[in-house]
């Protein structure tokens, strides 16, 4: 009988809890239990192996009851068959559906008797998964090259509901209540909608290449939960192909809340896909007992697809006690790889905020005030005839800041915050193409893996108060899929910063690299190991300017501001465990790590500043149906902590997905010191 980690674990700790015993011996107990989770050799058969326990048991003082001896024996089974159990060949297709009858039968029997009371009913829910579905059976014909240059027919698209089905397997019908209520309630993505995503029309000749990308750019899209074609040659006209789009939203509607210390709280509402027509909305209302206004709003509404054309905007309003003032900004970026053009521009005027554009500052300012406007544009240059290639890019932007409401300048009367008039510009070589795959930072749905490389030289002359500078960083970054699909690896590394009066001022060194593992198979456990390495340094920064942990992805939970510095070094581990049960329809998956930073001045080595770590685990929830983030239950402990964090952390909070840096060309801007 097959069985997942957490069943395992339900299996040891349950018949042991059951037994009239001290610490001393549980812990025995389990600690045998475990030595023997992967078997030597073919191992013992599993009534051999729960007649030992048995004895094994009697011998420390314990007497088992008759019914916990079915615990055994369901517990030997399980970890014999984890430790030798081995992969159906590929290319037996028979075995293969034997071995899913019989796995269905088992499950459905199991299923059905513990379903007779609420208790049993429960437990099996939380232990046991349904069966996993086949995948839609034109998965394994899906080779698009054959269909090659031939011209295109009939575009059909299927709408899948948004709860029950899904692309493996569309004849799934929504069972539970909520489900079915929010089938009812969910607006559809509007046909036409759908359509003016598509690259391709009908009587156009197929390109593979752009099918495949068009998948990618609608799995982009907020609100669109998967989207994959499938090709059928005409039954009339041999030359003709016929595209199929299989397409399922995501329930558009959300809420959250954030609740910070006992005087001040937040809550937002946002449908990301308004009427089925894909624009979206949010409204945020801030709270604070003592600071005026006592009740604020933000608003945003954002519109991703105009015209068909790729080009995006946004625009926003925020009267709080944080921030009060007026943002919109109209982009059309190199979002696909064939692409020529690209444009953008952009405003933003607050009239009092906390936060500085660009950069990362250490101390808050309630009398900032600001007015910036940019326009950017660039122009793609194809090299070379293979498909994919790579891009070389012409690109210039423009940045005007003014301060409307500033602190009183240094003490050494350098103005930090000065009004600036910059133009930069930027070429850059790149090339991108995307692998999908899944289980990575999403929960059992079509991830798109970019691999490629970017490398970018920005030169820029700014025209600030303070005086005349010119501004010039490189940054190099390559992207590829190990040998042999053993996982993805990222590197990245970059220098720059302004040339002031023959010294350089405000610079950073930088370098960072992160490592994604393949995704390990063990029984019925299914885990992927993740590793990333981030390091900066500024050079002749301000004083001001200082690096700290505050990014969740560098100590996780860390929130210091007593810990600062001009130099920081920081190392991240995270096992993820993917399970294949869910809790109510929410994908589950345990994690573990480890994260390790080191901060310290500019002047000396990394190694000799302050080093600081975070331990701990967790667990996230996640509904790729909804457009919620996803909930993370994390515990974490600091042995070597400042003052102003505890050695023990608790945290049940909404957890920000992930996401890969794309190698897209990009408007020439100033690397940010954060």
């Amino acid at each position: 009988m097959d069985s997942n980690i957490l069943s395992v674990y339900f299996r040891i700790f349950i018949p042991f809890m059951l037994c009239q015993c001290s610490t001393m011996q549980l812990i025995r107990v389990v600690l045998s239990a475990f030595s023997r989770l992967i078997p030597q050799g073919t191992g013992q058969w599993p009534f051999k192996r729960a007649h030992n326990k048995v004895r094994e048991l009697r011998n420390m003082g314990l007497t088992p009851k008759p019914y916990q001896l079915l615990f055994f024996v369901l517990l030997f089974t399980d970890l014999y068959s984890l430790g030798t159990a081995q992969p159906l060949p590929k290319d037996t297709a028979r075995l293969r559906t034997d071995q899913t009858e019989r796995y269905n039968s088992f499950y459905d029997t199991l299923r059905s008797r513990a379903g007779q009371k609420k208790f049993t009913r429960l437990l099996h829910n939380m232990v046991f998964d349904d069966p996993e579905p086949a995948r839609h059976p034109s998965d394994s014909l899906r080779n698009l090259t054959v269909y090659e240059g031939k011209t295109i027919g009939k575009i059909q698209i299927v709408r899948l509901d948004v709860f029950g089905p899904s692309l493996r397997d569309t004849t799934r019908k929504a069972k539970l209540w909520y489900e079915k209520a929010g089938n009812f309630i969910h607006t559809r993505s509007d046909l036409h909608n759908i359509r003016k995503n598509l690259l391709f029309k009908k009587g156009e000749e197929l390109q593979t290449g752009e099918i495949y990308e068009n998948e990618r750019l609608l799995r982009a899209l907020p609100y669109i939960r998967d989207a994959r074609f499938y090709l059928e040659p005409d039954t009339l006209d041999p030359g003709l192909v016929n595209v199929i789009l299989l397409i399922q939203d995501r329930f558009s509607i959300g809420l959250t809340g954030d609740v910070t210390g006992s005087r001040s709280a937040t809550l937002e509402v946002y449908n990301r896909n308004i009427f089925g027509v894909g624009h979206e909305i949010a409204v945020r209302f801030v709270g604070h007992l003592t600071r005026e206004p006592f009740m604020g709003i933000e608003t945003l509404y954002k519109v991703s697809n105009i015209g068909g054309r790729f080009i995006s905007f946004n625009a926003g309003y925020m009267n709080t006690y944080l921030n009060e003032g007026v943002m919109a900004v109209l982009d059309n970026g190199f979002l696909r790889t064939s692409d020529d053009w690209g444009y953008g521009i952009a405003g933003y005027l607050y009239k009092r905020t906390l936060h500085f554009p660009g950069e990362q500052i250490q101390k808050n300012y309630s009398t900032l005030g600001y007015n910036q406007f940019s326009g950017w544009g660039g122009h793609n240059f194809q090299l070379g005839s293979e498909e994919p290639g790579s891009q070389l890019t012409l690109s210039g932007q423009y940045i005007y800041r003014q301060f409307t409401d500033r602190p009183p300048p240094l003490q050494n009367g350098e103005q930090f915050f000065h009004h600036s008039r910059m133009v930069l510009t930027g070429l850059t070589w790149s090339k991108r193409e995307f692998v999908p795959d899944e289980l990575i930072f999403g929960y059992g749905i079509t991830e798109d893996i970019p691999k490629g490389f970017k490398n970018e030289l920005v030169v820029g002359y700014d025209n600030a108060e303070s005086g005349n500078r010119i501004y010039s960083h490189l940054y190099l970054s390559n992207g590829n899929i190990l040998g042999k699909k053993k996982g993805y690896m990222y590197l990245s590394a970059g220098i720059g910063g302004y040339l002031d009066s023959g010294a350089v001022k405000q610079g950073l060194i930088e370098f960072s690299s992160r490592y994604i593992s393949r995704l390990i198979t063990r029984g019925n456990a299914r885990f992927r190991q993740f590793f990333n390495i981030e390091y900066k340094s500024g050079i002749n920064r301000y004083e001001i300017e200082e690096l700290r942990f505050a990014k969740n992805d560098l100590i996780r939970g860390f929130e210091s501001r007593e810990v600062t510095g001009k130099q920081r070094l920081s190392l991240n581990m995270e096992t993820v465990y993917f399970q294949k049960r869910d809790f109510y329809r929410f994908n589950l998956a345990f994690f573990t790590f480890g994260d390790l930073g080191i901060i310290g001045s500019d002047r000396r080595t990394i190694f000799r500043g302050h080093y600081y770590s975070g331990l701990g685990a967790g667990l996230r929830l996640h509904n790729e149906s909804l457009v919620f983030k996803t909930l993370q239950i994390r515990l974490s402990f600091y042995p070597n902590h400042p003052k102003d964090v505890g050695f023990f952390g608790f945290l049940l909070n909404e957890h920000t997905r992930q996401t890969f840096y794309s190698f897209q060309p990009e408007p020439p801007a100033p690397r940010r010191f954060e």
